[in-house]
């Protein structure tokens, strides 16, 4: 074994050998892999292989999508059978709303590229000639779809990789991890010591062992999933002697299982409630092809109702009961991307479709390593989507929970409640008193919406479904009460949130923020530090506030930062609360090493209140003696302010678009101003609102968020940020060069606002496909209804050539398609008159 490498990955299972693979692919030669027993030993070795293109998620859909290409392309390559099956995959619809989720994923393949085709449930049964169709509403199709043969697809990848120069080095196990004073790492092994530039974790089941060598938490614990064999059945055998094709893949969703043909027979593969997670401290050292025993009374109510569907699975018996680990994060989705906090460290952990994931993952890992970014935007799988909350415990009821909801229906107001409440700011109890319904970001509770006092929905009001996985509302509030129905509609909470929406904008609202992520800039070299990271100019004057951005180094958009100039050389930094790993970690690698700069993360430190509507001022000055006019409190500047006896750092701005104040306080301080606020406000009727009120707002003002309209994948000028890019900054800023490049290339897409004509019970969400003379145009990235307005919006990205105020196109809304018309970019007080008034 050589002392030393540009790359060393630890993990020989499938997405370990692919992430060697493609950094071959990408010219990095000097490669090695260890693997501390024999490839595909771990939990590659028990997966059933199976290929579904079906996610939710837009990272995650553009991994698997990759993948399925590529792994036919790699057989072609080394020439070795990976074994792939490309037989189709069903997912079966018994219910209304569940075929509402396959139509609204439906925009997701269709943005993405990937085919997808409805099913009446008589082309169901011609393709699945055993299925039983009664009470079905119908299917989708994914003609690409498949499976594969775990252990000889990682071996073709080994094949390839070491044909390329890399280097693997099985029944080496890794036995400590230092890293040097210049980044660089220096890998104990058994075999000996290997030093690398970089170094990347696909340990698997071991991640959290593999993360204590290093100080790092990986927020990955490891579920038991079992999925079973049968013997053959006559009807299959005598299909395959007739030449007739493999039926292909069936998922019942609502009934939680995916079935395929398995040597004449059929395996089932069920996602219970119930399963427990494993290897919570890790496997044992010696652990190598490992299963664990089996438990069926967990399954019944699965096998039950595959029996009902398909009746030949209860006409043979079991031959085998597979009960093996599948990694899982707390979101189900794998975590790709840098380690927070270590440089030169680069994680491929947490995978639960493995199989599927694991071409795709590698790809955009080798990409981000050799050329210093993905070509994917990957924030929904990068690794500091989760921070120092998500511990042990928090995990072990997380993990459990995203496993026992693979099937249930992902609506995209669902809010999940294990391991909640975990984050809450003072005024939690406060808020929920006055009604709210609460969700959650980073761990953190905040209110989405406010209930009448009493209310709660009946099964009347909820019309589950007679299926198996029938839940859709969120969860109870304390008492029992169930007060939201989850749906892809408009649900029973919509004319609420409309009520909380006019409210503000007729007189006054108060809105907790306190999740969002806050920081200190300070030191001699911290106005030209921000002037190299950000796009835009950063605030002059002691006092000012800006927005500006930090651009990726290909010229995309990576994060969104309010910047409040407190002092010479002093500044205060608010982004995003769901990025507040993500965003921190790129400021303190990127941090010059002279120590000319201090950066202090300040998020729980400090609480934040927006008190916005036309009232707000009159609110406000009862509890203040610094003048809130106008004159005096211009937009887009900040002071330090008393309220009452408390203190506050006061920012004019907002993101729903009134006259307003963000109030930035000390958190201990936060119940005794909320108090304050409540009671100074009395008399204009001030009233909480939520999160899905300030939503609607921002939609009627066009502002944009990080990984939806803002992202790497579109530059920052397709985004829309012309006044917040300045090409013409004296100084150099991180992406400038390219971005004046792309420029010069042309772009792809144009940042648009919608207007949805005749639409009735259902908005745009995001990701919704828009159209022109039938011809796909764009996407949409956000979406719903504008109470200020009184219209149906999307905000959007499409061909520039389409984006011309008063164009007319098609947005396709779960499964219509409906006019929208392109209108001018922030539809409610376009010119910001209340803002400044």
């Amino acid at each position: 074994m050589k002392s030393t490498a540009r790359v060393v990955v630890i993990g020989g299972g499938v997405v370990g050998v692919s992430t060697l693979y493609h950094l071959a692919r990408k010219g990095w030669k000097d490669v090695m892999l260890l693997e501390r027993r024999e490839l595909t030993s771990g939990s590659t070795w028990h997966a059933a292989g199976l290929l579904p293109l079906f996610n939710m998620s837009y990272s995650v859909g553009k991994l698997h999508q990759y993948s399925v290409r590529f792994y036919q392309e790699l057989e072609e390559e080394t020439g070795q059978n990976v074994g792939f099956s490309k037989v189709s995959n069903i997912r079966l619809a018994n219910c209304d709303y569940r075929m509402d989720e396959y139509k609204f994923y439906y925009g997701v393949g269709k943005t993405v590229g990937v085919k997808v085709d409805f099913l009446s449930p008589e082309e169901v049964k011609a393709i699945w000639p055993l299925c039983n169709t009664d009470g079905l509403v119908g299917a989708i199709r994914h003609p690409e779809d498949g499976y594969i043969q775990p252990a000889d697809l990682t071996q073709a990848l080994a094949k390839g990789a070491r044909d390329r120069g890399a280097e693997i080095h099985r029944f080496t196990t890794v036995t400590g991890i230092e890293q040097q004073s210049d980044s660089t790492w220096r890998v104990k092994t058994d075999k000996g010591e290997v030093s690398c530039e970089h170094l990347v974790f696909c340990t698997g089941n071991f991640a959290r062992k593999t993360g204590e060598m290093v100080g790092l938490n990986i927020p990955v614990i490891p579920v038991e999933h079992q999925f079973i064999v049968t013997e053959p059945h006559p009807e299959i055998q005598a299909r395959h002697s007739r030449g007739e094709p493999e039926m292909g893949v069936l998922r019942e969703s609502d009934a939680g299982y995916y079935l395929r043909e398995e040597a004449g027979g059929l395996l089932l593969g069920p996602y219970e409630k119930g399963a427990p997670c494993c290897y919570v401290d890790g496997p044992a050292s010696d652990s190598e092809y490992e299963l664990f025993g089996e438990d069926l009374d967990r399954l019944m109510p699965h096998l039950n109702a595959c029996m009902e569907r398909v009746p030949a699975f209860g006409e043979v018996g079991i031959k085998t009961v597979y009960n093996g680990a599948i990694a899982y994060t707390p979101d189900g989705n794998p975590i790709v991307g840098p380690a927070p906090g270590l440089k030169n460290l680069w994680l491929n952990e947490g995978h639960s479709f493995g199989i599927t994931a694991a071409g795709g993952a590698g790809w955009q890992l080798a990409e981000w390593m050799v050329e210093g970014e993905p070509t994917v935007d990957m924030m929904g799988v990068d690794p500091r989507r989760f921070g120092p909350y998500a511990t042990r415990g928090y995990l072990r009821h997380k993990n459990e929970e995203a496993y026992s909801n693979v099937f249930t229906t992902h609506y995209p107001d669902e809010e999940r409640s294990a391991a909640r409440p975990l984050k809450t700011s003072p005024c939690y109890d406060r808020m929920k008193a006055l009604g709210a319904v609460f969700g959650t970001v980073y761990g953190w509770e905040r209110p989405n919406w406010f209930a009448p006092v009493d209310y709660q929905l009946d099964e009347e009001d909820l019309a589950k479904a007679d299926v198996l996985l029938n839940k859709n509302h969120s969860s109870p509030l304390d008492d029992g009460r169930i007060v939201e129905k989850n749906s892809f509609r408009r649900s029973n909470y919509f004319e609420y949130v409309g009520r909380e929406c006019l409210h503000v904008s007729s007189k006054v609202g108060l809105l907790d923020m306190s999740a969002f992520a806050k920081c200190t800039v300070g030191g001699p070299g911290a106005e030209v530090w921000l002037e190299y990271l950000f796009a835009n100019r950063i605030p002059k004057t002691v006092g000012r506030v800006g927005l500006c951005h930090m651009l990726s180094k290909n010229g995309g958009v990576r994060a969104e930062f309010t910047v409040f100039k407190t002092a010479p050389q002093h500044y205060y930094l608010v982004s995003a609360g769901a990025f507040e790993c993500h965003d921190f970690d790129y400021l303190d690698k990127l941090k010059p090493m002279d120590g000319s700069v201090d950066l202090q993360k300040m998020t729980t430190q400090r609480g934040v209140f927006v008190v916005a509507g036309p009232r707000s001022r009159e609110v406000l000055q009862k509890l203040t003696d610094v003048d809130l006019s106008t004159k005096a409190f211009p937009w887009l500047t900040g002071q330090v302010i008393n309220v009452g006896y408390a203190q506050a750092h006061a920012l004019r701005v907002n993101f729903i678009g009134e006259l307003g104040w963000e109030l930035h306080h000390p958190i201990e301080m936060q119940n005794y101003i909320f108090d304050r606020l409540m009671e100074a406000g009395a008399e204009f009727d001030i009233k909480p609102f939520g999160i899905r009120a300030m939503d609607s707002m921002r939609l009627e003002k066009s502002y944009r968020l990080i990984a939806r309209e803002m992202s790497i994948e579109y530059s920052a000028f397709e985004s829309g940020l012309d006044r917040f890019v300045r090409l013409d900054k004296e100084n150099d800023f991180i992406g400038k060069q390219a971005l004046a490049r792309w420029k010069d290339r042309g772009f792809d897409n144009a940042f648009v606002t919608l207007e949805v004509h005749r639409i009735k019970d259902a908005d745009a969400r995001g990701s919704e496909a828009i159209y022109k003379d039938g011809a796909l145009v764009g996407r949409a990235t956000s979406g719903g209804y504008g109470w200020r307005t009184g219209k149906s919006l999307a905000l959007g990205l499409v061909k520039p050539a389409f984006s011309d105020i008063g164009t007319e196109l098609e947005i396709e809304i779960l499964g219509e398609r409906y006019q929208a018309t392109v209108i001018e970019e922030s539809p409610f007080d376009s010119r910001n008159a209340l803002l400044r008034d």
